[in-house]
């Protein structure tokens, strides 16, 4: 158990718990750009309808903190007890949104650690170091 939620997963950890559980959720909390740009999930192997809900932590452009946060998230999962996987860049903002969430009374929240394209390399960029991307798994551009 990490620190305010129910604890830091690997991507690939992530991939297995979606897989065992279809009523788990991916919110990724990164900016509408990143989305548009960078790429998302694609979850569709783990069965049809099944995507990542997109609810940005903070604002684009600008950063600053989304105020309808948490109740975006109770709207797309009103249970309590769903269990919800985060995701941002790098598991910076997505840290803050399960220990958010467990703070409003979510029992199951996750961090993905690595996120989406992972920690910076040696050169100073993201997507060769690890992260959802490098893992392998699967995700389509946004």
């Amino acid at each position: 158990m990490a620190d305010g939620y129910a604890g830091d997963i690997s991507p690939t950890e992530t991939w297995d718990m979606l897989a065992a559980d279809n009523r788990a959720v991916v919110v990724d909390v990164r900016t509408d750009a990143e989305w548009n740009y960078v790429g998302v999930t694609d979850l569709s192997a783990l069965g049809e309808g099944r995507e990542q809900i997109n609810i940005s932590w903070l604002n684009f452009p600008g950063n600053v903190k989304n105020e309808n946060f948490a109740s975006e998230v109770q709207a797309a999962c009103p249970n309590p007890d769903t269990t919800i996987l985060f995701l941002c860049r790098s598991g910076q903002r997505s840290a803050g949104a399960a220990m958010a969430m467990t703070e409003a009374g979510y029992t199951n929240c996750y961090n993905i650690a690595e996120g989406f394209e992972g920690d910076k390399d040696d050169s100073g960029h993201r997507g060769s170091k690890n992260g959802w991307k490098v893992r392998g798994l699967a995700w389509k551009q946004g």
